[in-house]
Protein backbone atom coordinates (compact mmCIF):
# COMPACT_ATOMS: atom_id res chain seq x y z
CA UNK A 1 0.00 0.00 0.00
CA UNK A 2 1.13 3.54 -0.77
CA UNK A 3 0.37 6.15 1.91
CA UNK A 4 0.85 9.91 1.58
CA UNK A 5 0.96 12.47 4.37
CA UNK A 6 0.03 15.96 3.20
CA UNK A 7 -0.97 19.23 4.85
CA UNK A 8 -0.06 22.82 5.54
CA UNK A 9 3.56 23.58 6.25
CA UNK A 10 4.11 23.21 9.98
CA UNK A 11 1.05 21.01 10.49
CA UNK A 12 3.19 18.10 11.64
CA UNK A 13 2.99 15.86 8.57
CA UNK A 14 6.69 14.98 8.76
CA UNK A 15 6.31 13.96 12.38
CA UNK A 16 3.13 11.99 11.63
CA UNK A 17 4.84 10.29 8.66
CA UNK A 18 7.67 9.17 10.92
CA UNK A 19 5.37 7.95 13.69
CA UNK A 20 3.11 6.06 11.31
CA UNK A 21 6.06 4.43 9.56
CA UNK A 22 7.61 3.42 12.89
CA UNK A 23 4.30 2.02 14.11
CA UNK A 24 3.74 0.06 10.90
CA UNK A 25 7.27 -1.35 10.86
CA UNK A 26 6.80 -2.45 14.49
CA UNK A 27 4.00 -4.75 13.30
CA UNK A 28 6.62 -6.61 11.26
CA UNK A 29 5.51 -5.32 7.88
CA UNK A 30 8.01 -4.13 5.24
CA UNK A 31 8.09 -0.32 5.19
CA UNK A 32 9.92 2.18 3.01
CA UNK A 33 9.49 5.79 4.12
CA UNK A 34 10.33 8.55 1.64
CA UNK A 35 11.08 12.21 2.31
CA UNK A 36 9.62 14.06 -0.67
CA UNK A 37 9.29 17.44 1.05
CA UNK A 38 11.33 20.43 -0.03
CA UNK A 39 12.21 20.80 3.67
CA UNK A 40 14.17 17.59 4.19
CA UNK A 41 13.54 16.89 7.88
CA UNK A 42 12.30 13.29 7.94
CA UNK A 43 15.73 11.78 8.53
CA UNK A 44 16.36 14.18 11.38
CA UNK A 45 13.00 13.32 12.99
CA UNK A 46 13.95 9.64 12.71
CA UNK A 47 17.16 10.38 14.60
CA UNK A 48 19.68 10.32 11.75
CA UNK A 49 22.56 12.74 11.36
CA UNK A 50 23.03 14.42 7.95
CA UNK A 51 25.97 12.14 7.21
CA UNK A 52 23.82 9.05 7.77
CA UNK A 53 21.28 9.88 5.05
CA UNK A 54 21.15 7.81 1.83
CA UNK A 55 22.17 9.05 -1.60
CA UNK A 56 19.35 11.38 -2.67
CA UNK A 57 17.06 10.20 -5.44
CA UNK A 58 16.86 13.63 -7.02
CA UNK A 59 20.60 13.81 -7.58
CA UNK A 60 20.69 10.51 -9.50
CA UNK A 61 17.66 10.89 -11.73
CA UNK A 62 19.39 9.87 -14.97
CA UNK A 63 20.72 6.62 -13.49
CA UNK A 64 17.32 5.86 -11.97
CA UNK A 65 15.62 6.38 -15.32
CA UNK A 66 18.12 4.09 -17.04
CA UNK A 67 17.46 1.41 -14.45
CA UNK A 68 13.68 1.66 -14.62
CA UNK A 69 13.36 1.71 -18.39
CA UNK A 70 15.00 -1.71 -18.58
CA UNK A 71 14.49 -3.16 -22.06
CA UNK A 72 11.29 -1.28 -22.83
CA UNK A 73 11.45 -0.64 -26.60
CA UNK A 74 9.08 2.32 -26.30
CA UNK A 75 11.68 4.31 -24.31
CA UNK A 76 14.77 5.06 -26.36
CA UNK A 77 16.88 6.60 -23.59
CA UNK A 78 16.82 8.12 -20.15
CA UNK A 79 16.65 11.54 -21.81
CA UNK A 80 13.22 10.71 -23.20
CA UNK A 81 11.83 9.75 -19.79
CA UNK A 82 9.91 12.34 -17.77
CA UNK A 83 8.39 12.15 -14.30
CA UNK A 84 5.12 10.67 -15.64
CA UNK A 85 6.65 8.09 -18.00
CA UNK A 86 4.69 4.88 -17.44
CA UNK A 87 6.10 1.37 -17.28
CA UNK A 88 5.49 -1.01 -20.14
CA UNK A 89 6.51 -4.43 -21.29
CA UNK A 90 10.28 -4.61 -20.81
CA UNK A 91 10.38 -1.98 -18.07
CA UNK A 92 12.09 -2.87 -14.85
CA UNK A 93 9.41 -3.07 -12.20
CA UNK A 94 10.56 -2.84 -8.60
CA UNK A 95 9.55 -4.09 -5.18
CA UNK A 96 10.20 -2.50 -1.79
CA UNK A 97 13.31 -4.64 -1.39
CA UNK A 98 14.66 -3.97 -4.88
CA UNK A 99 18.47 -4.27 -4.62
CA UNK A 100 19.17 -1.16 -6.72
CA UNK A 101 17.24 1.15 -4.41
CA UNK A 102 18.07 -0.75 -1.23
CA UNK A 103 21.82 -0.63 -1.81
CA UNK A 104 22.13 2.80 -3.41
CA UNK A 105 19.31 4.98 -2.17
CA UNK A 106 18.11 3.83 1.24
CA UNK A 107 19.35 3.28 4.78
CA UNK A 108 17.86 1.17 7.57
CA UNK A 109 16.28 2.91 10.55
CA UNK A 110 13.91 1.53 13.20
CA UNK A 111 13.06 -1.60 11.23
CA UNK A 112 12.30 0.20 7.97
CA UNK A 113 14.23 1.86 5.17
CA UNK A 114 14.49 5.60 4.49
CA UNK A 115 14.77 7.17 1.04
CA UNK A 116 15.11 10.92 0.38
CA UNK A 117 14.69 13.16 -2.64
CA UNK A 118 17.43 15.44 -1.37
CA UNK A 119 17.64 19.22 -0.87
CA UNK A 120 18.33 21.94 -3.38
CA UNK A 121 21.97 22.14 -4.42
CA UNK A 122 23.94 25.23 -5.38
CA UNK A 123 23.39 24.37 -9.04
CA UNK A 124 19.62 24.30 -8.56
CA UNK A 125 19.28 27.78 -7.09
CA UNK A 126 17.47 30.12 -9.44
CA UNK A 127 17.23 27.62 -12.30
CA UNK A 128 15.25 24.58 -11.13
CA UNK A 129 12.04 23.79 -9.31
CA UNK A 130 11.71 21.08 -6.70
CA UNK A 131 9.52 18.95 -8.99
CA UNK A 132 12.67 17.91 -10.81
CA UNK A 133 13.64 16.01 -7.65
CA UNK A 134 10.17 14.81 -6.63
CA UNK A 135 9.85 13.36 -10.13
CA UNK A 136 12.16 10.57 -9.00
CA UNK A 137 9.54 9.54 -6.41
CA UNK A 138 6.78 9.58 -9.03
CA UNK A 139 8.83 7.34 -11.32
CA UNK A 140 9.60 4.99 -8.44
CA UNK A 141 5.91 4.71 -7.54
CA UNK A 142 4.90 4.26 -11.18
CA UNK A 143 7.21 1.24 -11.40
CA UNK A 144 6.56 -0.15 -7.91
CA UNK A 145 4.64 -3.41 -7.55
CA UNK A 146 3.75 -3.51 -3.87
CA UNK A 147 2.04 -6.48 -2.33
CA UNK A 148 -0.30 -7.01 0.63
CA UNK A 149 1.00 -5.63 3.94
CA UNK A 150 3.87 -3.78 2.25
CA UNK A 151 3.99 -0.05 2.78
CA UNK A 152 5.53 2.92 0.99
CA UNK A 153 4.98 5.98 3.19
CA UNK A 154 5.69 9.39 1.65
CA UNK A 155 6.09 12.73 3.41
CA UNK A 156 4.86 15.07 0.68
CA UNK A 157 5.52 18.70 -0.14
CA UNK A 158 3.42 21.20 1.80
CA UNK A 159 0.01 22.47 0.74
CA UNK A 160 -1.26 21.79 -2.76
CA UNK A 161 2.15 21.70 -4.43
CA UNK A 162 1.85 17.99 -5.28
CA UNK A 163 -0.93 18.85 -7.73
CA UNK A 164 1.73 20.15 -10.13
CA UNK A 165 2.00 16.55 -11.38
CA UNK A 166 0.09 13.29 -11.15
CA UNK A 167 1.93 12.36 -7.95
CA UNK A 168 -1.19 12.94 -5.84
CA UNK A 169 -2.90 9.99 -7.61
CA UNK A 170 -0.10 7.52 -6.86
CA UNK A 171 -1.40 6.59 -3.40
CA UNK A 172 -3.91 4.13 -2.01
CA UNK A 173 -4.55 6.40 0.97
CA UNK A 174 -3.83 10.06 1.63
CA UNK A 175 -3.80 11.37 5.19
CA UNK A 176 -4.22 15.13 5.40
CA UNK A 177 -2.74 16.44 8.63
CA UNK A 178 -4.70 19.44 9.89
CA UNK A 179 -4.24 21.58 12.96
CA UNK A 180 -7.49 22.86 14.53
CA UNK A 181 -7.14 26.26 12.83
CA UNK A 182 -8.73 27.99 9.87
CA UNK A 183 -5.42 27.80 8.01
CA UNK A 184 -5.16 24.05 8.52
CA UNK A 185 -8.72 23.49 7.38
CA UNK A 186 -8.25 25.68 4.29
CA UNK A 187 -5.52 23.35 3.00
CA UNK A 188 -7.86 20.41 3.56
CA UNK A 189 -10.53 22.06 1.44
CA UNK A 190 -8.06 22.85 -1.32
CA UNK A 191 -6.79 19.28 -1.39
CA UNK A 192 -10.30 17.81 -1.23
CA UNK A 193 -11.54 19.98 -4.09
CA UNK A 194 -8.56 19.30 -6.36
CA UNK A 195 -8.62 15.56 -5.68
CA UNK A 196 -12.40 15.05 -5.91
CA UNK A 197 -12.53 14.30 -9.64
CA UNK A 198 -9.73 11.73 -9.38
CA UNK A 199 -11.24 9.43 -6.74
CA UNK A 200 -8.37 10.03 -4.31
CA UNK A 201 -9.19 8.57 -0.87
CA UNK A 202 -8.54 11.23 1.79
CA UNK A 203 -8.88 11.11 5.56
CA UNK A 204 -8.09 13.96 7.93
CA UNK A 205 -5.81 13.52 10.94
CA UNK A 206 -6.28 16.27 13.47
CA UNK A 207 -2.94 17.18 15.01
CA UNK A 208 -1.76 19.22 18.01
CA UNK A 209 -5.18 18.91 19.58
CA UNK A 210 -5.41 20.38 23.08
CA UNK A 211 -9.07 20.06 24.03
CA UNK A 212 -12.52 18.74 23.11
CA UNK A 213 -13.18 22.18 21.62
CA UNK A 214 -10.36 21.57 19.12
CA UNK A 215 -11.91 18.25 18.13
CA UNK A 216 -15.33 19.87 17.80
CA UNK A 217 -13.86 22.59 15.57
CA UNK A 218 -12.31 20.04 13.23
CA UNK A 219 -15.45 17.91 13.17
CA UNK A 220 -17.54 20.96 12.31
CA UNK A 221 -15.16 21.97 9.51
CA UNK A 222 -14.35 18.63 7.84
CA UNK A 223 -17.24 16.40 8.91
CA UNK A 224 -16.89 12.67 8.40
CA UNK A 225 -13.48 13.08 6.75
CA UNK A 226 -12.02 13.48 10.25
CA UNK A 227 -10.65 10.03 11.05
CA UNK A 228 -8.75 10.53 14.30
CA UNK A 229 -6.92 13.17 16.33
CA UNK A 230 -3.43 13.25 17.76
CA UNK A 231 -3.29 15.00 21.11
CA UNK A 232 -0.64 17.57 21.90
CA UNK A 233 2.31 15.38 22.85
CA UNK A 234 5.18 16.20 25.23
CA UNK A 235 6.89 13.04 23.95
CA UNK A 236 6.76 14.30 20.36
CA UNK A 237 8.01 17.72 21.43
CA UNK A 238 10.96 16.05 23.16
CA UNK A 239 11.66 14.02 20.01
CA UNK A 240 11.57 17.18 17.88
CA UNK A 241 14.05 18.77 20.28
CA UNK A 242 16.46 15.92 19.64
CA UNK A 243 15.98 13.85 22.78
CA UNK A 244 15.92 10.05 22.62
CA UNK A 245 12.54 8.68 21.57
CA UNK A 246 10.78 5.37 21.02
CA UNK A 247 7.14 4.64 20.32
CA UNK A 248 6.80 3.46 23.92
CA UNK A 249 7.35 7.07 24.98
CA UNK A 250 4.23 8.14 23.10
CA UNK A 251 1.06 8.75 25.07
CA UNK A 252 -1.46 5.84 25.00
CA UNK A 253 -4.11 7.90 23.18
CA UNK A 254 -1.63 8.83 20.46
CA UNK A 255 -0.41 5.23 20.09
CA UNK A 256 -4.05 4.23 19.63
CA UNK A 257 -4.45 6.95 16.98
CA UNK A 258 -1.60 5.40 14.99
CA UNK A 259 -3.39 2.05 15.19
CA UNK A 260 -6.50 3.72 13.77
CA UNK A 261 -4.49 5.05 10.82
CA UNK A 262 -3.01 1.66 10.04
CA UNK A 263 -6.39 -0.05 10.32
CA UNK A 264 -7.81 2.48 7.84
CA UNK A 265 -5.05 1.75 5.34
CA UNK A 266 -5.53 -1.98 5.69
CA UNK A 267 -9.22 -1.68 4.81
CA UNK A 268 -8.48 0.39 1.72
CA UNK A 269 -8.59 -1.66 -1.45
CA UNK A 270 -5.93 -1.39 -4.14
CA UNK A 271 -7.26 -0.53 -7.60
CA UNK A 272 -4.57 -1.32 -10.13
CA UNK A 273 -6.90 -0.61 -13.07
CA UNK A 274 -7.53 2.96 -11.86
CA UNK A 275 -3.83 3.38 -11.16
CA UNK A 276 -3.05 2.42 -14.77
CA UNK A 277 -5.71 4.72 -16.24
CA UNK A 278 -4.47 7.68 -14.26
CA UNK A 279 -0.85 6.93 -15.11
CA UNK A 280 -1.72 7.17 -18.81
CA UNK A 281 -3.94 10.22 -18.25
CA UNK A 282 -1.30 12.32 -16.52
CA UNK A 283 1.43 11.23 -18.89
CA UNK A 284 -0.78 12.34 -21.77
CA UNK A 285 -1.38 15.70 -20.08
CA UNK A 286 2.33 16.27 -19.51
CA UNK A 287 3.30 15.15 -22.99
CA UNK A 288 0.88 17.58 -24.63
CA UNK A 289 1.57 20.46 -22.23
CA UNK A 290 5.38 20.51 -22.24
CA UNK A 291 7.18 17.16 -22.41
CA UNK A 292 6.89 16.54 -26.17
CA UNK A 293 8.34 19.98 -26.79
CA UNK A 294 11.07 19.54 -24.18
CA UNK A 295 12.26 16.14 -25.44
CA UNK A 296 11.55 16.61 -29.16
CA UNK A 297 9.66 13.28 -29.15
CA UNK A 298 6.07 12.09 -29.17
CA UNK A 299 5.95 10.71 -25.64
CA UNK A 300 2.44 9.35 -26.11
CA UNK A 301 4.17 6.43 -27.83
CA UNK A 302 5.57 5.45 -24.44
CA UNK A 303 2.11 4.32 -23.28
CA UNK A 304 1.88 0.54 -23.71
CA UNK A 305 -1.80 -0.42 -24.06
CA UNK A 306 -1.00 -4.11 -23.46
CA UNK A 307 0.81 -3.55 -20.15
CA UNK A 308 -0.99 -4.89 -17.08
CA UNK A 309 -0.38 -3.00 -13.84
CA UNK A 310 0.19 -4.94 -10.65
CA UNK A 311 1.65 -8.14 -12.12
CA UNK A 312 4.83 -9.16 -10.31
CA UNK A 313 5.67 -11.58 -13.12
CA UNK A 314 6.60 -8.59 -15.27
CA UNK A 315 9.60 -7.69 -13.09
CA UNK A 316 12.81 -7.75 -15.07
CA UNK A 317 15.58 -9.71 -13.35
Amino acid sequence: MRVAFVGKGGSGKTTLSSLFARHTARQGDPVVVIDADINQHLGMVLGLAPGDLPAPLGAHLTEIKDYLRGDNPRIASAASMVKTTPPGRGSRLVTLDDPYFTERHSVPVDGMRLMVTGPFSEDDLGVACYHSKVGAVELFLNHLVDGPDEYAVVDMTAGGDSFASGLFTRFDMTFLVAEPTRQGVSVYRQYRDHARDFDVPIAVVGNKVHSPADVAFLRDQVGDDLLVCMEHSPAVRAMEQGRAFTLDDLEPANREALSVLLARVRTQGKDWAKFGRQTAEFHTRNAKAWANRATGEDLLRQIDPEFVYGERTAVVA
